[in-house]
């Protein structure tokens, strides 16, 4: 359906700061357009002023008016040619783009156990035996069980953990089903039931 005069924002140009509106946007453009520049001067502190208006609780902000001309001019893409009060030069940078961060990748054999249980595997290997490989083997264990139920859809089997855990340490850690006792679900452990009684 085409009817004259009504037109979407999707068929319509970007808008630059979307904060200010397509009405602003108009103006400004009007504005780089026009010839004289003593009127093209008096338009843009036209345009500055009504900004202005548009965010009143801003204006005890120093920057206040820095900010509106650097918008001005990011706004104008730089074409608008009058004596800026202020500088806008930095105003350039605020337009370009950052560049892409980019998302660590990294190689976990199980995706649902997660990086940082994967480091506490690597530690585990590492460590010799004593109660510190014990207690981190404890609370590998007991992790490695909580990410199983959150993020495996709900298997959280004990077995698996144990056998798991004895898989990613190339059989160093080898756990007992029948003796060792994992947290319940609240990942609360014995100590901390005692320390709550008293």
């Amino acid at each position: 359906m085409n009817i004259e005069g009504l037109d979407y924002n999707t068929q319509r140009k970007q808008l630059i700061l979307q904060e200010y509106g397509r009405e602003v946007q108009k103006m400004i453009d009007h504005a780089v357009g026009i010839e004289d520049r003593q009127e093209r001067q008096a338009c843009a502190e036209s345009i500055i002023n009504i900004m202005a208006r548009m965010f009143p609780h801003n204006r005890e902000n120093a920057d206040y008016m820095q900010k509106l001309w650097d918008h001005l001019a990011i706004m104008s893409e730089f074409r608008l040619d009058i004596d800026y009060p202020y500088d806008v030069t930095e105003a350039r940078q605020l337009s370009e783009r950052p560049e892409v961060v980019p998302y660590p990748q990294s190689e976990n054999p199980v995706r649902h156990y997660g990086r940082m249980v994967f480091m506490m595997l690597e530690r585990l290997k590492a460590l010799p035996e004593g109660k510190e490989r014990d207690e981190l083997a404890r609370l590998t264990a007991n992790q490695m069980k909580r990410n199983l139920a959150q993020w495996g859809h709900g298997s959280a089997s004990e077995e698996r953990v144990i056998s798991d855990l004895s898989r990613f340490t190339d059989g160093v850690i080898q756990l007992d089903p029948t003796t060792f006792k994992f947290d319940n679900g609240t990942g609360k452990t014995a100590n901390d039931k005692r320390r709550k009684r008293r």
